[in-house]
Parts: C-alpha cells; structure tokens; sequence
C-alpha cells in the first residue's frame, strides 16, 4: 500500500513541476536595471541602427535554440528596426556567466546604446515578442511589413 502512495505522490510532483515548467517557457520578463559591461561579443553583435536587438543565447545541442531562431529570425526580417543575432555560447560560457544566462535558449533585447530590455526564457511566441517591444520599436514602426 505504502508503495502506491509513493508512486502517486512522484507523479503528482512530477505533474506540477511539469505544469510550472511549461508556464515559464517563452515568459517575457522586463529586465532588472543592472549596471554591467556586457561582454564582447554580445557589444559587437549589437546594431547601433536597430531600435532593438534581440540576442538569442544559445548551445549547439539545443533543440529548442532552434525552434527559437525559427520564430525570431523571421519576426526580425519583417519588423523595421528590430534585428536577430545568435550567439553559440558552446565554447563562451564566460559570456552566458557574465550575462546571469542559466538556461538556453534566453533571449536578451538590447537598445541600441545596450541597454537590456527584457528577456525571454524558453522558446518565444512572436505576437507577444511584438507587442512587448512595441514601446521601443514605437519609433521605428513596430508593425511588420509584408
């Protein structure tokens, strides 16, 4: 009997984290006002041009990294003055460190003087990406062009 118990109570565990998980995947947070010098590749991949920049953190086995790239890489073409940079932090964990990245994919937006946005855990929805950064790319028509 007491083995039933175990079992339903695993189960039960493992349905609420699994619940928990998935609500935190593609969560858009603001970013914490955090005086920093951001590491260099992630100043070089900044445009200064762009009103937004999305840096997209990512590992070469990372499926989702891929899922992510998906749905940014596209958004970003057809948004005026918003711009998609991967960046493979494989061999760079220094730069994920120095970021506060614990999980891939986290993607980062930026200004376009560097300063961080918002961030978004997990694989993003492109809408809510949009409506999001509306305030920033407000300037630069947030409205994706055909």
């Amino acid at each position: 009997m007491v083995g039933i118990w175990v079992v339903l109570g695993v189960l039960l565990i493992g349905g609420i984290a699994g619940v928990v998980l998935r609500a935190r995947n593609g969560r858009i947070r603001a970013a914490k006002p955090v005086e920093r010098e951001l590491p260099a590749p992630v100043a070089a991949a900044l445009d200064s041009d762009a009103a937004v920049t999305l840096v997209q953190i990512s590992t070469t086995f990372c499926a989702p990294c891929r899922h992510t790239k998906a749905i940014l890489e596209p958004l970003a073409e057809r948004t005026e003055g918003l711009r998609h940079v991967e960046l493979d932090v494989t061999n760079q964990p220094e730069v994920a460190q120095a970021l506060g990245v614990l999980t891939t994919p986290t993607t980062l937006a930026f200004s376009g003087d560097g300063t961080e946005l918002l961030r978004i855990g997990g694989v993003p929805k492109g809408p809510a990406v949009l409506e999001a950064l509306d305030e920033h790319l407000s300037g630069a028509s947030s409205r994706p062009t055909s």
